[in-house]
């Protein structure tokens, strides 16, 4: 598995915008579907999006219902970089937000992931 570092989290305005990122170690990093998942105080950590391995034709991701059409996940393979682009940010996003890697795809629950990062935390002010 590989080691993840995110990076970008603080504190924003409602309707401002955050851009997490992940770095990862390893060599293989294309090999892995990638994601972030949140957690809030006293709640459970939930999925918000992930996309798939890149060392293959397609690419494929998933969103979180909550996050869709606000929230974009992309990754730069060169770079080894996962990054997550949040726009239109509400109290309801303030979490400590993670990155995660998996050997499969859909990263849809924490059971499937096997690396996660530290946690960068996410705050959103009314």
């Amino acid at each position: 598995q590989v080691q993840l570092v995110e990076s970008g989290g603080g504190l924003v305005q409602a309707g401002g915008s955050l851009r997490l990122s992940c770095a990862a170690s390893g060599r293989t990093f294309s090999s892995y579907a990638m994601g972030w998942f949140r957690q809030a105080p006293g709640k459970e950590r939930e999925f918000v999006a992930a996309m798939n391995r890149s060392d293959v034709r397609y690419s494929l991701t998933n969103y979180a219902d909550s996050v869709k059409g606000r929230f974009t996940i992309s990754r730069d393979n060169a770079k080894n970089t996962m990054s997550m682009q949040m726009n239109s940010l509400s109290p309801a996003d303030t979490a400590i937000y993670y990155c995660a890697s998996a050997t499969v795809y859909p990263i849809s629950t924490p059971r499937v992931v096997g690396s996660w990062g530290q946690g960068t935390q996410v705050t959103v002010s009314s």
